[in-house]
């Protein structure tokens, strides 16, 4: 039992290091904490495992590359933080000021910009190509995305006349395993309606649906994104 506190404890100080400097390979952790490399390597590989760090190949010189470890976002939410609870605040205030509809303007407007902003990162590649970039955007910004074909499309052909004709459409599944914005969300619910809009707007080719909505109760969101 004690061994085990002493490990989290350790890998507690790991994530502070990180947090502090931002970034530190294995040997600068293991000075820092005074603590052997093979003792920081078995730690840093169970923070990585829980995706709290990541690591990036740094060329030095003419030796091998070194791993520079860094926290992710899922790294950097261990500690607390209260801006969640400012943008709620600020939203409340807004609304109280102008009235719930115009802040649902200005709401609507900030996710127009966004989808604005991500048509102009993703470019005018295949659907796939667009879709798997939108992903790693998402994933960057905390919620744990992912996606995937969904083979089991299908839609009935209207040239032909018979019922039981069916053509293969491209579709994809997207998921997103955390909401970066979840205290956000659950007070201002509207707010995925806008997210929604703008994933459409974000693929004007697409049509996109949700299938699963953390401020429903479920674990995930989910949407199904089929081409046009």
């Amino acid at each position: 039992m004690m061994e085990t506190t002493q490990q989290n404890s350790t890998k507690q100080e790991i994530l502070q290091h990180l947090m502090q400097q931002t970034r530190a390979t294995a040997l600068e952790l293991a000075k820092s904490l005074e603590i052997s490399r093979q003792a920081i390597r078995c730690h840093l590989k169970d923070l990585e495992g829980e995706g709290l760090i990541r690591y990036k190949s740094v060329a030095t010189g003419m030796g091998r590359p070194q791993h520079v470890y860094e926290l992710t976002t899922q790294g950097r939410n261990c500690f607390p933080h209260s801006y969640d609870q400012f943008a709620v605040s600020f939203l409340n205030t807004l609304a109280e000021t102008m009235g719930y509809e115009q802040m649902s303007q200005v709401l609507h407007k900030q996710w127009q910009r966004k989808a604005m902003h991500y048509r102009k990162l993703l470019g005018t590649g295949s659907v796939q190509e667009r879709m798997a970039h939108l992903v790693e955007l998402r994933k960057a910004e905390g919620y744990m995305a992912e996606w995937y074909p969904d083979q089991q499309i299908k839609t009935q052909n209207s040239k032909l006349k018979s019922d039981s004709t069916f053509e293969e459409v491209e579709g994809y599944i997207l998921i997103e395993n955390n909401c970066a914005i979840s205290n956000v969300a659950e007070s201002f619910p509207s707010i995925c309606g806008h997210e929604l809009e703008m994933f459409g707007t974000v693929l004007p080719d697409c049509t996109v649906e949700r299938t699963h909505w953390i401020v429903n109760g479920e674990h995930r969101c989910g949407y199904l994104i089929t081409r046009k």
